[in-house]
């Protein structure tokens, strides 16, 4: 009774290494690769309005703009929201042929007041955009990924995410272990959701809604992962996010340490105050309900950020050894904590194999436990310091 009851104790911390070995054989699965860009007929009846998010900007604004100007017919609307600005954001905008609005409220600060503000906005035109499409203003798309994504929203009268990926260009080990971990959280994981059951998590930049379901969105909150919450909301809704990889929105990691430390802290804290929002009433009605896109959804919002799991997983996994060799009732409980080391280890391994070769050779893939250390800091602030408000990365300049 005892090895029963130890062995229901550590469930929690098996179901993410379960979870995340599922999703990525699931993906392993999909014939083919992705495609940076699909072929679509540049002649489309969709009014599309594009939504770019810009709190002091300036520096990445131009490319953004240029970007989807080219892939914006005469029907469509380009806004950018310039929100609390304090730089030539708007200025800037504007010369390059944006429609801008300016926002200012120094209490109601983040990405969804600002896209509230853009939603009311385009409430206001004689003819409102079928869809509206969000992409941050560090971003730009691939070749016809606009009309791609405005086509595929428009025919399942669903939330679109297309692929979301940054570049670490390469510099450094840190910055192609970032760039792997994306790659698996944002291609690899959503892919095998969306094969097993037609779902994924928006990732808030490169997403596109219909206008009934934008025009009704809960925006206006300070939230930190504002993006996931909406895609939970709305699969709960029965309108679950659809995944389009072949089409893609992308961005650059910065080469400043300070930077990106506080850009990673920032997704992970915003990942976990979610997991704790969203995460028993996606399960439970889950549950309930048996419909696939919400248990993919659950899966893989039940995975914590990988190098938190990994530094729990180790902790665990040490106790149960040593708890198994002073009193044998704890073996069961060692052995199935064991497995899912296994498991964790054998997605991340598969995922490199088919993936992520390109990024990292075999010995740096030795090295990245390395990083989880490192992060020790970030998930001590989460759990002494939550975090649930929106705070800037800093660019640079």
């Amino acid at each position: 009774m005892t090895e029963i009851l130890l062995s229901i104790a550590i469930i929690p911390i098996t179901l993410p290494a379960l979870s995340l070995l599922i999703l990525t054989v699931a993906a392993l699965r999909v014939r083919g690769t992705f495609r940076p860009s699909l072929a679509v007929s540049p002649v489309r009846a969709i009014r599309v309005a594009v939504l770019v998010p810009a709190h002091n900007e300036s520096v990445n604004v131009i490319p953004t703009i240029e970007c989807l100007k080219r892939q914006l017919g005469d029907a469509d609307r380009l806004l950018v929201i310039a929100d609390n600005c304090n730089d030539n954001t708007a200025a800037l905008a504007r010369a390059a042929g944006a429609e801008v609005i300016e926002r200012h409220d120094a209490q109601l600060r983040g990405k969804g007041y600002a896209l509230a503000f853009g939603v009311d906005c385009l409430r206001t035109a004689h003819v409102p955009p079928e869809v509206v499409l969000i992409v941050d203003a560090d971003c730009v798309v691939s070749d016809g990924a606009v009309s791609c994504i405005a086509q595929h929203c428009q025919t399942t009268g669903k939330p679109v995410q297309m692929l979301n990926l940054s570049k670490g260009g390469g510099a450094s080990l840190k910055l192609k272990v970032l760039e792997f971990a994306m790659l698996m959280k944002n291609y690899v994981r959503p892919l095998g959701s969306f094969h097993l059951g037609g779902a994924c998590h928006l990732m808030g930049t490169g997403m596109a809604l219909p206008w009934s379901l934008m025009a009704t969105a809960k925006l206006a909150t300070g939230h930190i992962t504002e993006d996931m919450k909406l895609g939970v909301e709305l699969a709960l809704a029965g309108y679950e996010p659809q995944f389009l990889p072949q089409v893609r929105v992308s961005s650059h990691f910065s080469h400043d340490d300070g930077v990106t430390k506080v850009q990673k802290s920032r997704w992970e804290h915003g990942h976990l105050a979610t997991m704790t929002e969203e995460l028993p009433r996606l399960l439970g009605t889950a549950f309930k309900s048996r419909k696939p896109a919400l248990i993919v959804m659950a899966l893989d919002l039940l995975i914590p950020p990988v190098a938190l799991y990994f530094l729990l997983l180790m902790v665990a996994e040490s106790i149960a050894v040593l708890a198994a060799i002073l009193w044998p009732v704890c073996l069961p409980a060692a052995a199935l904590l064991s497995t899912s080391v296994v498991c964790f280890f054998l997605a991340i391994g598969l995922t490199w194999w088919r993936y992520g070769r390109h990024l990292l050779n075999a010995q740096e893939l030795m090295k990245t436990p390395l990083y989880a250390f490192r992060k020790i800091p970030v998930y001590l602030a989460y759990l002494f310091n939550n975090r649930s408000g929106w705070v800037r990365t800093k660019r640079e300049v």
